[in-house]
């Protein structure tokens, strides 16, 4: 596959907007990056092989907003996380990659039109732990089928309309731990084989770069038109996920 333009035409774009998102801006788009993957390979390969560029990535985005994050977020958020997780590996193969489409498709697409149209519940502002739980427990499960996490786990914070920079960096901690968890059942399935190992090394020199370029745009960006399109990428995300989950039936 290291042989074929095709790989690179659409691998490279995946990784870069993955690691945009990574930098903390629009970060709920990132989960187009396995679709486009999987364009030239299945898409189980394709998540295989991004883990580990996510793992690095994860490490420059703490680095960059460390000390910037929302540790009571953090600290609701991460159990139903780990949880999320563990339900995804002992129910791996059960679901398919049909429904966790339209299950995060239909939750992004009504989420993000209650944002934009200015619809927003006001206790959705405090922290609560059972919504947390509950956020927390998807973010990782969808995480873990299909690394779309990010709907989720955007629903829950978005709400309490933190500073950008400190919205980017409870993200950044948040995945960092979960896709180190992940690291274990990925490899128990066998999903980290030889050939895997070989593609995600030779895209890894992207991650830094889509990190930087992700935190340079939300530096730039106000609270209103930083929430504002990750409300419209949101949109977005959730009709192309639809899409694929109504043909994939």
């Amino acid at each position: 596959m290291l042989d074929d333009p095709l790989f690179y035409l659409v691998s490279i774009p995946a990784v870069m907007l993955y690691g945009v998102a990574k930098g903390g801006f629009g970060g709920a788009i990132s989960v187009l990056s396995v679709p486009m993957m999987a364009l030239v390979m299945p898409p189980t390969q394709a998540a295989a092989i991004l883990l580990p560029i996510l793992v690095v990535m994860d490490a420059f985005a703490v680095q960059t907003y460390w000390g910037r994050f929302d540790r009571r977020a953090l600290g609701l958020l991460l159990p139903g996380a780990v949880f999320g997780v563990v339900i995804g590996y002992l129910t791996a193969g059960l679901l398919s990659e049909a429904i966790l489409r339209l299950m995060v498709g239909v939750i992004s697409l009504l989420f993000a039109l209650q944002q934009l149209t200015g619809f927003r519940a006001r206790a959705a502002a405090r922290h609560k732990p059972l919504a947390a739980s509950f956020y927390g427990t998807i973010a990782g499960f969808t995480s873990f089928n299909i690394h779309a996490g990010g709907p989720p786990f955007t629903m829950y914070l978005m709400p309490k309309r933190l500073d950008p920079l400190l919205f980017a960096g409870t993200a950044a901690v948040f995945f960092a731990v979960v896709n180190l968890v992940k690291l274990v059942p990925y490899a128990v399935l066998g999903q980290f084989t030889g050939a895997n190992l070989l593609y995600s090394l030779v895209l890894v020199p992207l991650a830094p770069l889509g990190v930087k370029l992700g935190h340079a745009l939300t530096r730039r960006s106000s609270p209103g038109i930083y929430y504002r399109v990750i409300s419209i990428f949101l949109l977005v995300v959730g009709v192309k996920l639809l899409w694929e989950g109504y043909r994939a039936l």
